[in-house]
């Protein structure tokens, strides 16, 4: 959900800066072919530029030890907190959300369903009319009141029109947009704006493409020798019928713009500099969005079954197995402030809490490590990581600075399911120091751990993995 709503902001954002710079500086210029290209362009832009990632500056990483001991059960599954970029925040309010999803998801199978309905309007007029083939064209005779239009190599006319002053006109205009493929820009604007319904600056970059394809067509008429006046003439006195929305029509709802173009001076060869600027405008996009330090917040559990045999000697924890697996558990304890590490004649592990850190009892009375019933995070360990991800922040100086890396933490949850005696067991840095231990000492109310039916003092390491995309 959350790439399906980056995809929709970033391209829209995209499409909206877009279509703003054509609307101010191109649409008024007759070079139509160019301007075609500039939206057709902006377009694909648009739709590739969510799944652009470059990285101009690579941060120096401060990368622990990425593993997760199963056997001990209170060790909690590592958290992996990503720093949000621009548009992560506003994915992240987005899509909590039922809301604004509802409406938009909505909107979106509407706009599919009007866009599917139309395609389905065109497909019966050929099934229920007259088909007759022409070279590359399909003329579809329809005994109606109606302005000739095309859809792919099918033009629509009315055979009771041919008498009419300007009829051959009004087909080679229909031809043009057959010849041009302007009916595949339709569809494929129609089905984005389906997805960027919200977006107004969609809705005009929908307007000025098909506007565009009525210059381009009526630029090839004229380039064929028809005279300017006698040709707005025509478009003056066209009466116009059913329309319809999906297909390119000979229509009126452009005839003031159309005319203005006929008679407009061409543009300079200077003036086509201007698309140099949009080039600046869609090179300013790259930087915004594919160059950052993705950040999107995601929680992903990483986890390496590590068969052992666990036991307790003398008051300490034997771990049996083999040299490989030991080898990665004596890495990760060997930094942890709350344990002694130790091996015995065999190569086995022997942890020992240490005397130093966290204290062993809580006003007397003793800190397990592992009990009976061990303590529930309200709604499971699942419900903790997602917790994490609603409260934390990744530190802006650490982000900024390209610091990133895993802080252990032990904490103890007590009899009464309370956070007590959170510490750094081993840190990165002191600002994601300090963010670790506030969102572990925010946690709310656990469900005590259990050993011979009483509630007893139980402590937690939990791995907590800053990390920088």
């Amino acid at each position: 959900m959350h790439h399906a709503i980056n995809f929709v902001i970033e391209s829209g954002i995209s499409l909206s800066l877009l279509s703003v710079f054509y609307i101010l500086l191109l649409r008024k210029e007759t070079f139509f072919r160019k301007n075609r290209m500039f939206l057709l362009i902006s377009v694909v832009f648009s739709v590739v530029l969510p799944f652009l990632k470059f990285r101009l500056l690579s941060p120096q990483p401060v990368m622990l030890s990425e593993i997760t001991v199963t056997p001990y059960r209170n060790l909690i599954e590592v958290v992996n907190v990503y720093g949000r970029d621009l548009s992560g925040a506003v994915v992240r309010s987005i899509s909590s959300s039922s809301v604004i999803i509802g409406l938009y998801l909505s909107g979106l199978l509407f706009f599919l369903g009007r866009f599917l309905f139309r395609v389905f309007q065109v497909w019966m007029l050929i099934q229920r009319n007259d088909v007759q083939r022409s070279g590359a064209y399909r003329f579809v005779f329809i005994r109606k009141d109606f302005s000739p239009f095309s859809f792919l190599n099918y033009i629509f006319v009315n055979p009771e029109m041919k008498r009419a002053e300007g009829f051959d006109k009004m087909i080679a205009h229909e031809v043009e947009h057959v010849k041009q493929g302007h009916t595949l820009d339709v569809l494929i604007l129609e089905l984005l704006t389906a997805f960027q319904w919200l977006n107004p600056c969609m809705w005009l970059l929908r307007r000025s493409i098909r506007e565009n394809h009525e210059f381009l067509a009526d630029q090839a008429v004229l380039n064929a020798g028809v005279s300017p006046a006698y040709y707005k003439k025509l478009l003056l006195n066209q009466v116009v019928g059913i329309q319809m929305k999906m297909a390119n029509s000979f229509n009126s709802s452009l005839i003031k713009n159309r005319i203005k173009m006929i008679t407009k001076i061409r543009s300079s060869k200077m003036a086509q500099a201007k698309f140099l600027l949009g080039m600046v405008v869609a090179l300013a996009l790259i930087l915004l969005f594919a160059c950052e330090q993705k950040e999107t917040l995601e929680l992903k559990s990483e986890e390496t079954e590590i068969p052992m045999q666990l036991s307790l000697v003398d008051g300490k924890i034997k771990i049996e197995g083999s040299v490989v697996e030991l080898e990665k558990v004596k890495s990760m304890f060997s930094g942890n402030s709350g344990f002694n590490v130790e091996s015995d004649s065999l190569g086995n592990l022997l942890l020992m809490k240490k005397t130093a850190g966290i204290p062993q009892t809580i006003e007397g009375e003793p800190i397990f490590l592992i009990t009976e019933k061990m303590p529930e995070f309200p709604g499971g360990e699942k419900a903790l990581r997602e917790w994490i991800n609603r409260n934390v922040n990744y530190p802006p100086i650490a982000r900024d600075s390209g610091i990133q890396g895993k802080v252990f933490i032990t904490f103890v949850v007590t009899k009464d399911g309370a956070i007590a005696n959170a510490e750094i067991a081993r840190g990165v840095d002191p600002s994601l120091d300090k963010e670790a231990l506030r969102i572990i000492n925010a946690l709310p109310q656990w469900k005590p751990g259990y050993q011979q039916g009483k509630p007893v003092h139980v402590k937690y390491t939990v791995p907590i993995h800053f990390v920088l995309q």
